[in-house]
């Protein structure tokens, strides 16, 4: 079992990382990090001591004054090897840098300088060292206009801002779970390389992909049917774009139910994709679910019963709470990495339809259990 250490793990890339490493406990041991231990050097030095392999995500993106992003990256990289050769620790450090090196900003040579001084580090020490050059990174939970442009436009289409183009340049992209993927994979196989490239998998202009998105909130949003999806790139845009809408405020999701003296007809749901429809019965008091997806667009619709449907994003505390009744069917959707559950909080049979874009594979389910109610 490799013992890991994520520097800046509460930040965009290091949430997706270190909750990737969670689901894999027989191989991966995450080292707890604070911030804190960057102004604290026992706190530090106990830390790099405990570890195998080091992440270094810690780095500030934006700020109003361009010589504090200087100072701050190229200062808490120091700060960092100052505590490996204190404790002589030699794990394998990787760094995420950025493809802004090339670039005569003030943030693309700090985050070179940063990598290259581990970089000697490691060749003085005799420890490994993957320098990663990362393009453009998009995904689920980024900060709006701090992390990325994707971030900003879900953030504003979502809650009815109205985005501005100020370059309408070509970005060449890749998605946080891709690169959690390239990161996972350089620590398996102990790649050693001072300057690595991390190739982007897809490369969009922005008004391209502000439009895609206005496509997201027209056709899904406001209208409620799963948009067409033409690619994996469309698919984790999509999925992007639905951990930004105000889940609070939007779900549950009336269906038009239409009546007559023969009974009721309700169209559940309209989608530009495949998937797989199924339907559960449950006993009252029962509750389904207690899991997560970290790719998968599902449904639930409660066409006969009542329900309560309870999300909670993974690593997190807050737990939404939605009640569902079949005299009024509605549905909410399962925004991925956010654990779910649905109850029958009623005294009759619960009928629930289940949609979702893949059918279910035993042998890539991904499907994670886990409570929404912690403990």
């Amino acid at each position: 079992m490799k013992k890991i250490g994520i520097t800046g793990q509460n930040g965009f890339v290091g949430y997706h990382l270190s909750q990737t490493l969670s689901l894999d406990k027989e191989q991966f041991d995450l080292v707890p990090f604070d911030r804190g231990y960057f102004d604290n050097p026992e706190g530090m030095d106990d830390f790099v001591a405990k570890c195998d392999v080091i992440v270094h995500l810690a780095a500030l993106n934006r700020h109003n004054d361009p010589e504090e992003i200087y100072r701050m990256n190229t200062g808490l990289t120091q700060k960092l090897i100052e505590a490996l050769e204190r404790t002589d620790s030699r794990p394998h450090v990787l760094i995420s840098s950025s493809t802004q090196e090339e670039r005569d900003n003030i943030y693309g040579k700090s985050k070179r300088e940063a990598r290259e001084a581990l970089s000697d580090w490691a060749k003085r020490s005799g420890a490994l060292f993957t320098g990663m050059v990362i393009p453009n990174v998009f995904g689920p939970f980024g900060q709006p206009f701090y992390n990325s442009v994707v971030a900003t436009f879900c953030h504003q289409v979502a809650h009815d801002d109205v985005p501005r183009i100020d370059v309408d340049g070509n970005l060449k992209l890749i998605y946080v779970g891709e690169l959690v993927s390239e990161i996972v994979k350089n620590i398996n196989e102990s790649v050693n390389e001072p300057e690595l490239l991390v190739n982007h998998s897809s490369e969009s202009k922005v008004s391209e992909i502000l439009a895609l998105l206005q496509g997201y909130r027209e056709v899904y949003q406001e209208g409620g049917e799963i948009p067409q999806i033409n690619s994996k790139f469309e698919h984790n845009l999509f999925n992007t774009y639905r951990c930004y809408m105000p889940k609070k405020d939007y779900f549950p999701r009336r269906f038009t139910k239409h009546s007559d003296n023969r009974g009721h007809f309700v169209e559940l749901m309209r989608a530009g994709i495949s998937g797989q429809t199924s339907f559960s019965t449950t006993r009252p008091e029962i509750t389904r679910g207690e899991h997560f997806h970290t790719r998968k667009i599902e449904r639930f619709a409660v066409i006969q019963g009542k329900a309560r449907i309870q999300l909670r994003r993974i690593g997190t505390n807050e737990v939404l709470d939605f009640e569902l009744d079949g005299e009024n069917p509605s549905y909410v959707d399962m925004p991925i990495w956010y654990t779910h559950n649905i109850k029958n909080i009623g005294q009759e049979e619960l009928i629930t339809v289940f949609w979702i874009n893949e059918p279910y594979n035993p042998e890539d389910p991904d499907t994670w259990f886990e409570k929404v109610e912690l403990d």
